[in-house]
């Protein structure tokens, strides 16, 4: 169904679904945009390893008005190469964050977006997940993150998609929007993005519709921003701190479902800020992520006509991150590693001091490669693990090999966990 009938308005119904569409926003005032520095050292001084995280810092540094052509050329350089070379093999999500970094702020590179047709290449692939949804049990071919990144590009680009489909398989009850039992609030987060762009396109008439998807898709972004606020943590963190700031760009565009009192933003703003000081935002994905939010900015204002400087004159510096020292100051550190699929097999590794959980992994491979085998890809976020002892993960059986420390799951990825003496580390087959 392509989006570019207009639908009448009628009915009491119909008029109490209509949000004010205000949003409630905090953000970095003029005295501290300075701690936000490590971010943007941290996204311009970095080498990209994919067309996927490059999206990501483009779309980032468009959406807070960073005013240095020569970056933006290059990024947007990177992603036009990664598009010809291999559009057909890049996933959905990956797709969709392309089309929002290039057509951001309506600048000359959106005509990218049109010469190389990405909007029919995404709405193809996103009809596939669908297929692969109906035909697997409901699991899609990637997840809901990036599902909702599918539904976000192309409602916000005029790309067709079924309303329908949007109000039947993005109800919150949906397994896909839970990771070991547990609620995704990143994937929530970007749901409530999508599902309020679609919503507000119902809203002013620009597709097609009936009222009982309308209502659907409103309960669906009530019934997800109560578990994203359910999600909450003493210190102001939504979730973890990765998805903090996703959850900060959904809760500025519900805040009609939710009371002032639930939230509150300014503790969210001040832990974020100091978590930054800590050097907790070194990947240039999570910076990226996490900035927008930072400014008052969220992936829908991508449509804006022009994406103003909110970081006024402040100077982008090229002096490296901030990073956490490790506690331990000697030359090498001894750690516990177990592989834990049916049975569990341990080995005890010495590595560096300041070593990452991936070096730990390395280092078993080569004294038992039996045991420890693993093969890995890159994302946006880094490394992740794909195999362990020829196991590989699987979407179809929703499996994966979780990372765990002293028995409890982390937070952050192979290539970015610090290890630490002592630490009792594992990776363990399992289901979300």
């Amino acid at each position: 169904m392509r989006q570019s009938h207009k639908l009448p308005l009628v009915g009491l119904l119909l008029f109490s679904l209509i949000s004010s569409q205000l949003c409630k926003i905090c953000e970095v005032n003029e005295e501290n945009v300075f701690r936000l520095n490590p971010l943007l050292s941290t996204m311009i001084n970095s080498k990209y390893i994919s067309g996927t995280q490059t999206a990501n810092v483009l779309l980032s540094l468009k959406l807070v008005g960073v005013q240095n052509q020569a970056l933006i050329q290059r990024l947007v350089q990177q992603l036009k190469d990664n598009v010809e070379r291999k559009v057909s093999n890049l996933s959905s999500g990956q797709l969709a964050l392309i089309i929002m970094a290039l057509g951001a702020c309506h600048t000359p590179d959106e005509t990218i977006i049109y010469d190389y047709h990405l909007i029919r290449h995404l709405e193809n692939k996103f009809a596939v997940e669908i297929v692969h949804m109906e035909t697997h049990n409901g699991n899609p071919l990637t997840n809901y993150y990036q599902l909702s990144l599918d539904v976000l590009a192309l409602c916000l680009f005029n790309g067709s998609y079924s309303t329908a489909k949007v109000a039947e398989y993005f109800t919150p009850k949906n397994k896909n929007y839970y990771f070991g039992g547990d609620f995704s609030v990143d994937t929530g987060a970007m749901a409530i993005l999508a599902l309020t762009c679609v919503k507000r396109n119902l809203v002013d008439g620009k597709i097609k519709t009936d009222t009982e998807d309308l209502r659907s898709i409103s309960n669906h972004i009530e019934l997800l921003v109560k578990k994203i606020l359910s999600e909450k943590k003493k210190n102001g963190l939504i979730g973890n701190t990765f998805s903090t700031g996703e959850a900060m760009q959904a809760l500025f565009v519900s805040s009609d479902y939710y009371q002032e009192s639930d939230w509150d933003c300014q503790q969210t703003l001040e832990t974020v800020l100091k978590k930054i000081s800590q050097g907790a935002f070194s990947i240039p994905t999570a910076a990226a992520q996490i900035l927008p939010a930072l400014m008052g900015k969220t992936y829908l204002n991508v449509k804006n006509a022009y994406c103003a400087n909110v970081l006024g004159n402040f100077s982008v510096s090229t002096q490296a991150p901030v990073t956490v020292t490790p506690p331990n100051s000697h030359s090498n550190i001894l750690v516990h590693y177990s592989v834990r699929i049916n049975k569990t097999y341990s080995i005890n590794v010495t590595v560096p001091n300041g070593s990452v959980f991936l070096d730990v992994m390395e280092e078993a491979q080569k004294m038992n490669k039996t045991l420890y085998s693993f093969t890995m890809e890159e994302s946006s976020w880094g490394p992740y693990i794909t195999s362990v002892q020829g196991l590989r993960a699987n979407s179809n059986d929703r499996t994966y090999w979780e990372l765990l420390s002293g028995g409890k799951p982390l937070s952050q990825g192979v290539g970015s966990y610090v290890v630490h003496d002592g630490e009792n580390l594992e990776v363990r087959w399992s289901k979300y």
